[in-house]
């Protein structure tokens, strides 16, 4: 599903057609260690998930580039035994799919150029592809208005919605696309299978670029399937 000209949503990613460049966001790998650190125990699986997933996009798109949309890892101030080994698999992975990666630096990746330079990976702060801009989100820096994109792609937030049928809920992860100061914004779910994100229509919204997303249009995400859900606000009646 188009959400945008040129733009198409394929599961949890982004596609660009004519630039051949997928868009992935926020993959938090180390997330199951972190977990088990605070006593939570999680199979030690979801990078096997992430792989099969891409997979999938894989066989709809073929991309000359990827961009990784911040947050590739999930520790902010240390590098786990978990993080080593599967960001470094993880690249190498996506290497052999495409001809390059670019990382856009996210709020926990303030080391992840320790591990990517490994591979020779390019870490920026933002990227703009023709006219979008794309940048984690999880601050707004200083003049960005005056950029010349009329589109901005964030990530960090994770958005989500909690759907129900009578005492049941189940939590989808969503596509939001509004506008920012004059300029279209979307925002991107989380790539990990064990972030199901913040619920939009309940929950307070992180990202400074989402103050008010009542006008916002809903895009949820289930097994490859996109649905149009319409507005925020329609949502909350």
């Amino acid at each position: 599903m188009q959400i945008c000209k040129g733009i198409e949503i394929i599961d949890n990613a982004l596609w660009f057609n004519k630039k051949r460049t997928l868009i992935i966001s926020d993959v938090h790998i180390g997330y199951e260690e972190a977990l088990h650190n605070r006593g939570i125990m999680v199979p030690k699986s979801q990078l096997d998930i992430i792989f099969s997933k891409l997979k999938l996009i894989l066989k709809k798109v073929n991309p000359k580039e990827i961009i990784i949309n911040g947050d590739l890892k999930h520790e902010f101030g240390k590098v786990l035994r978990q993080e080593w080994k599967e960001v470094l698999s993880f690249l190498d992975f996506l290497s052999d799919k495409c001809k390059k990666i670019i990382i856009v630096q996210g709020n926990h990746d303030p080391i992840i150029k320790t591990i990517t330079d490994k591979r020779e990976i390019k870490i920026v702060k933002e990227i703009i592809i023709g006219d979008t801009l794309i940048v984690h989100g999880d601050m707004i820096r200083d003049n960005i208005v005056d950029i010349k994109a009329k589109r901005i792609i964030i990530g960090h937030e994770h958005p989500a919605i909690t759907i129900r049928e009578g005492s049941k809920g189940e939590k989808y992860k969503c596509f939001l696309k509004g506008k920012w100061k004059g300029k279209e914004l979307i925002s991107m779910p989380s790539f990990n299978p064990l972030l199901e994100g913040t619920d939009i229509l309940k929950e307070e919204l992180l990202s400074p670029f989402l103050k008010d997303v009542s006008n916002f249009k809903v895009y949820v995400v289930n097994n490859m399937e996109i649905f149009d859900f319409g507005k925020v606000k329609d949502l909350k009646h």
